[in-house]
């Protein structure tokens, strides 16, 4: 055999389902997605802010994983805390707006949090400053969007539009400043998700599908390429909001792992965000199951790594940066 053919004939294999650099990519491609596994949180004070959150939503525990202290949530879900020396700064904002749960009772789980002194926060409903503590106490969204700009509301009252009442979302203040939601008349309580800010949803939904294979859910966004993918914010601000000016809520996205939706808008300020490590919600931790797999298939693909291979507990993992600079880390858990 010359040492041309030799060669065509390696490059062919090569190419070929049972060649390497074919099958590696097939692989990657085929990954089963991530599941959700973690929010790294920074605190002043893990102990105090896991009793806080234990006695808010009862379905929680206390516990620890990795060498964390942890906060262990139904359906295998982790809120993770790292100690800091100070309170971690809260501008400029960035990609992790709030995270939250779901509740069994909202009205009961409101009285509950009045009667324990919670710090409820108002959602303003509308730019006159009027607030209601649960948002279905205020005129009802349309069109799949969460509140009513201004021309609606003034055509909601001129309609003599009620209030939905019964469970909506609201929010209150946790340890170190942390942003909570809770929402709903749910089957069972549980940490349900993370909302993000993105500097273009739509092209932030594209890079979790093609790079975490990640599954979208019915109506939360439509499907996008990269050449439409950066989509205009909305021009009109809406309300309910935590904001008395109102809020932009269009577009919107988002993903789901596992049992864990994140959904997103587009970032509210003219601010590009900035970099969650450091910040509150340190990093949002994601379940694999062959993690050496995941890293061959993020470098070809080029992604940006901000934590090589490490060990974590007893187990490893990888921090990657995703499209808004938030901090997303890949922990190798086998068998999940």
């Amino acid at each position: 055999m010359t040492t041309r053919l030799r060669i065509a004939l390696v490059f062919l294999a090569a190419l070929s389902p049972s060649g390497g650099a074919w099958r590696v990519a097939a692989q990657g491609d085929s990954l089963p997605a991530p599941g959700f596994h973690h929010l790294h949180l920074n605190s002043t004070n893990p102990d105090a802010a896991i009793a806080f959150y234990t006695k808010a939503f009862r379905s929680t525990s206390k516990s620890t994983w990795g060498g964390f202290p942890a906060l262990s949530s139904p359906a295998n879900v982790l809120v993770l805390f790292s100690t800091v020396d100070r309170p971690v700064a809260t501008q400029p904002q960035t990609a992790v707006w709030h995270f939250g749960w779901h509740v069994t009772n909202e009205r009961e789980t409101l009285d509950r949090f009045t009667k324990e002194g919670v710090t409820l926060l108002p959602l303003y409903t509308s730019d006159e400053g009027g607030t209601v503590a649960v948002s279905s106490d205020t005129w009802p969204g349309t069109g799949g969007v969460l509140g009513l700009t201004k021309v609606q509301i003034a055509d909601a009252k001129a309609k003599g539009t009620k209030p939905n009442g019964g469970a909506g979302f609201a929010y209150i203040r946790g340890p170190d400043d942390a942003l909570v939601e809770y929402q709903g008349d749910m089957p069972a309580e549980r940490f349900n998700h993370v909302h993000l800010y993105q500097e273009h949803p739509f092209c932030a939904q594209l890079w979790y599908r093609r790079h975490l294979n990640a599954t979208v859910p019915q109506g939360r966004g439509e499907p996008r390429t990269e050449a439409d993918c950066q989509v205009p914010r909305g021009a009109d601000k809406t309300w309910p909001a935590l904001d008395a000016d109102g809020m932009y809520r269009t577009p919107s996205a988002g993903v789901v792992f596992g049992t864990v939706a994140i959904n997103w808008y587009m970032r509210q300020g003219d601010r590009p965000l900035a970099g969650t490590r450091g910040r509150l919600a340190d990093h949002i931790g994601l379940s694999v199951t062959d993690l050496d797999a995941w890293i061959a298939k993020l470098r070809r693909e080029g992604v940006k790594f901000l934590l090589e291979p490490h060990r974590l507990g007893d187990t490893r993992a990888v921090v990657i940066e995703g499209p808004s600079l938030e901090a997303l880390e890949l922990v190798e858990v086998k068998g999940n």
